[in-house]
């Protein structure tokens, strides 16, 4: 990861105070106890902090998703020569917080999604944006909301968030787990992953874990 990374893409949507819900975000069976989310919106030390801080999330894990386990490791998925995408896995409640509104917060604060192969300073394929849906629901709730954006024109361009299937997730190396809230004086957390966060505090300070 670089030192810098700008949205500028995003600016539009982001700042504005009513960033619209998913109007597709069926509710999960009463059986259904725990969910996971796999995203992909660029460094995986920022979007992992920003979705620990969501009421609902059980636990969130970075990783690679994308290609085969024998290339998941940081330093091959850092040279390009991977088709994985840097990416968490977000274990949740969805009685507590549902798909559509982590795919909200996904949208609206933790990445640009109109930027293709990169988020700001950080290039490369590992670094799109995409969502791994797990199954047929994730699926069209993912698809109908991108829609949604698009036809309202929330962003300045159009969404470049890929929807595939998950294939598989591979966790990465233990020393990138919670990074940013282990390494707050990091240059590039201080700069890139603590606005998010900031950000996320500010505009959606009503589904946030509280505090004890």
């Amino acid at each position: 990861m670089t030192a810098v990374c700008d949205i500028p893409g995003a600016s539009l949507a982001i700042e504005r105070s009513h960033f619209p819900d998913p109007a597709f975000d069926p509710a999960a069976a009463a059986t259904v106890h725990e969910q996971t989310a796999v995203l992909a919106g660029g460094c995986f030390w920022c979007t992992e902090a920003v979705f620990r801080e969501l009421d609902g999330v059980l636990g969130v894990t970075s990783g690679y998703s994308g290609d085969s386990a024998d290339n998941a490791t940081y330093e091959q998925v850092c040279s390009g020569g991977t088709d994985h995408a840097e990416a968490i896995a977000i274990r949740f409640d969805p009685h507590r917080i549902s798909y559509g509104q982590l795919l909200k917060v996904f949208f609206a604060v933790a990445h640009d999604p109109t930027q293709v192969d990169r988020q700001g300073a950080d290039r490369g394929r590992q670094y799109r944006s995409a969502i791994f849906h797990a199954d047929a629901a994730q699926r069209e709730i993912a698809a109908a909301y991108i829609h949604q954006l698009d036809a309202a024109k929330v962003f300045d361009a159009p969404i470049a968030t890929g929807v595939v299937p998950l294939e598989a997730f591979h966790d990465a190396e233990r020393y990138h787990q919670n990074y940013a809230a282990l390494h707050p004086e990091q240059p590039y957390i201080a700069a890139v992953a603590a606005p998010k966060v900031a950000k996320l505090r500010k505009q959606f300070g009503e589904i946030l874990k509280q505090k004890a």
